[in-house]
């Protein structure tokens, strides 16, 4: 484990843990991207299915988290605003739904 701990640089479990955690956020964000380009393909159109803004938010707010564990504003300034988005877009689609019953 001390390899591991060496080439991801940090210097404790909780800082390897975070990084791993890190990892796994921008794995859920990316995912997104995957989710479209399928959608998109089987439609023969660009298409932004509603779970790509459920992607997008659990990315967002796992990134932010790391972000703020790293306690670097640029980041987090990024991520915060990207939430913001997410959550707007889902409130939308949904107020649309309401309003179509």
């Amino acid at each position: 484990m001390h390899w591991l701990m060496t080439v991801l640089h940090v210097d404790s479990t909780t800082e390897l843990w975070w990084v791993v955690f890190g990892f796994l956020a921008q794995g859920m964000f990316t995912a997104r991207f995957l989710v479209q380009w399928i959608a998109s393909e089987r439609a023969r159109d660009s298409v932004i299915p509603l779970a790509f803004w459920y992607f997008s938010l659990a990315g967002g707010v796992m990134l932010l988290s790391y972000a703020m564990y790293r306690a670097d504003p640029v980041f987090i300034l990024g991520q915060a605003l990207g939430v913001v988005i997410y959550v707007r877009n889902l409130w939308l689609i949904y107020a649309k739904r309401r309003n179509e019953v």
